[in-house]
């Protein structure tokens, strides 16, 4: 067992002066004040947090790559092994290895790999999230043409038969995809995402009744709001759907950030969208097919279309608090609790809680990263 003590702990809505924090293994057990811990753990070990804020593991649910490699490039163990290991350097304790639009062969070979993963804790996968195939030619991004197509019935009920413990999202447009098939995922409690969408609001309207909970990096790849036609992102503002937002300052305007964040509340988390280049000083990368160059913090191919970005969640959420007037607390929640909560797992992630995992991030008063732990062990 272990106490962490001497830090501002983030427990429910706010830090507290004053708490101890103690782990077994895996897990959280307890919660005491300081004045309780030498009576009621005389020899624990003790992590001093040296007046940090203590928070819990940001939670990516969209995270195509880094530290070199990409997961459409090398669907392997080792690929989410460096992945995790790069992700910690920025207290991302918990992620869903990305797969973009690719050819049915490299989905089964996903997620027949994450299915015959024993702990995926120890590689914080929490499950797949599938970006495409099934979206708009439109809308595409960097996606390469050539895969995108529209979901048929044997790769969706493989997708199905994995389940919801190996594949967390699926990324489609809704206005090519049939409402059974979205129903279907829904039902095996798979969380579908409106995103590369090119649909009206009325498209998605219809279809979120079928099952659509999510929403891919809000602005990006999706119909844009206007006032006679609301687009996907309208759709998304007037509903219960959840989504995930770029804070990197190129997807989109810290302003539009704002903007979501009024009209969406806790609906709204923070994703990295990241690939290969981060945590490394490579040049450009290929993704899919496609050249992407990283120059000055950004991603982008050679016709300008943005390509992932370099992200960290810990520079996201400096950048929430810096730029988009929100306070500490809730751009930590941004990164923890509400992504937790998006896809059903903040019983267990996302909280400073007995029982939960003690995945647990130390920040300076600058928002600096000080020290992770991951599942119980120190990084």
């Amino acid at each position: 067992m272990k106490a962490i003590i001497n830090g501002e702990l983030f427990i429910g809505n706010k830090f507290y002066k004053g708490r101890v924090l103690i782990i077994k293994g895996e897990r959280i057990v307890d919660i005491l004040s300081e004045t309780e811990l030498d009576s009621i753990y005389p020899e624990i070990e003790k992590i001093d947090a040296n007046n940090n804020y203590v928070t819990p593991g940001f939670i990516d649910l969209q995270l195509n790559g880094c530290g070199g490699v990409l997961f459409n490039d090398e669907i392997s163990l080792n690929t989410l092994e460096i992945m995790h290991k790069t992700n910690l350097k920025y207290g991302c304790t918990s992620f869903t290895p990305t797969l973009i639009t690719t050819s049915d062969e490299n989905i089964e070979k996903a997620l027949n790999l994450v299915k015959n993963i024993k702990n995926k804790g120890d590689y914080g996968v929490l499950g797949l999230h599938i970006e495409g195939p099934y979206i708009s030619l439109t809308k595409k991004g960097i996606h390469n043409p050539k895969f995108i197509r529209k979901a048929d019935e044997a790769m969706i009920d493989k997708i199905v038969e994995a389940g919801k413990e190996n594949v967390t999202i699926v990324t489609l447009a809704p206005e090519n995809t049939d409402k059974m098939i979205i129903s279907k995922l829904n039902k095996a409690g798979i969380n579908v995402a409106v995103g590369h969408s090119n649909a009206t609001y009325e498209e998605v309207k219809e279809k979120e009744a079928f099952g659509i909970s999510l929403s891919t990096h809000l602005y990006n790849g999706m119909s844009s709001f206007g006032h006679r036609e609301p687009g996907v992102v309208g759709a998304v503002f007037d509903s219960d759907i959840k989504a995930g937002i770029i804070a990197d300052g190129f997807h989109c305007h810290y302003s539009a950030i704002k903007s979501a964040i009024k009209i969406m509340g806790e609906r709204l988390y923070l994703v990295t969208d990241a690939v290969a280049p981060v945590g490394t000083d490579m040049e450009y990368f290929y993704f899919e097919g496609n050249k992407v160059y990283y120059k000055d913090g950004k991603c982008f191919g050679e016709d300008g279309t943005l390509g992932g970005s370099a992200l960290t969640m810990d520079a996201g959420v400096r950048n929430l608090v810096r730029y988009c007037d929100i306070t500490l607390e809730e751009a930590i929640r941004m990164a923890t609790l509400y992504p937790a909560k998006a896809v059903g797992i903040e019983n267990e992630f996302g909280k400073l809680q007995p029982g939960h995992y003690a995945d647990i991030v130390f920040l300076d008063k600058h928002l600096n990263l000080k020290k992770v732990i991951a599942k119980g062990q120190e990084v």
